[in-house]
């Protein structure tokens, strides 16, 4: 029977085979969303191993962080796109918990970030959740989780107003977009606490600013910042 079973699975992945979320390449046996090759070869930034990195440096004078890094570098029509648009937008939201996983493996190399209590994703706003069904931030936030030991609080931060897309805005129309957008719901949880913060893909920075802002008026509280891509 279970011969049988691995004969039909075979044929199946034969004629549908699964591909992989950036190169788009059929997969093979023991391989999952993404293959060998783009696993060990997608543009890693390496951030975890640079405090000056570009995503820290987005945010000097503007809100006091103890680390920020991004996973990938984002390329316009590159694997990460590719990556990107299965994950946002083609409902495979397993893909937020890999790179989570993967994420979350160099963090740990990090001694700032083995001290974080709690991960808080962006949130998105109740409309655009209902239509995609899940927020990419948590599902990312829960991969990560789970290799840095710590807790995802995904209902404390939250989006008061919906905005405008972001898209073709400049650095000073984004950061006016996103005024009084967020507020922190139970600050007393999050006293004394390092929260990390994440999100998909970094740009401008103004969406994390002005969710840091709001953390940072939490007594004792440290921020960092976490995100999958950073948009050159």
């Amino acid at each position: 029977m279970n011969l049988q079973r691995s004969y039909l699975a075979d044929f199946v992945s034969l004629l549908f085979p699964e591909l992989c979320v950036a190169c788009r390449e059929s997969l093979v046996a023991n391989e999952h969303l993404l293959c060998t090759d783009c696993r060990y070869n997608l543009p890693y930034t390496n951030f975890h191993l640079l405090p000056d990195n570009i995503v820290a440096r987005q945010f000097w004078a503007k809100i006091k962080l103890e680390a920020a890094v991004a996973l990938f570098y984002f390329t316009k029509g590159g694997k990460i796109q590719n990556l990107m648009h299965q994950f946002k937008y083609n409902g495979m939201h397993q893909i937020g918990n890999l790179l989570g996983n993967m994420a979350g493996e160099q963090l740990n190399k990090n001694e700032i970030f083995n001290t974080v209590d709690f991960i808080i994703p962006v949130p998105l706003h109740k409309k655009r959740l209902k239509e995609r069904g899940y927020n990419q931030s948590a599902c990312f936030a829960e991969g990560l989780a789970a290799k840095l030991n710590a807790v995802v609080e995904d209902n404390n931060l939250v989006r008061a107003k919906s905005t405008e897309t972001q898209t073709h805005k400049s650095r000073f129309a984004r950061f006016e977009n996103m005024q009084e957008v967020f507020a922190v719901s139970n600050p007393e949880k999050l006293i004394n606490k390092h929260v990390l913060l994440v999100d998909d893909v970094i740009t401008t920075g103004s969406t994390l600013e002005a969710c840091g802002e709001q953390l940072l008026k939490v007594p004792g509280l440290k921020l960092s910042i976490a995100t999958i891509a950073y948009a050159e």
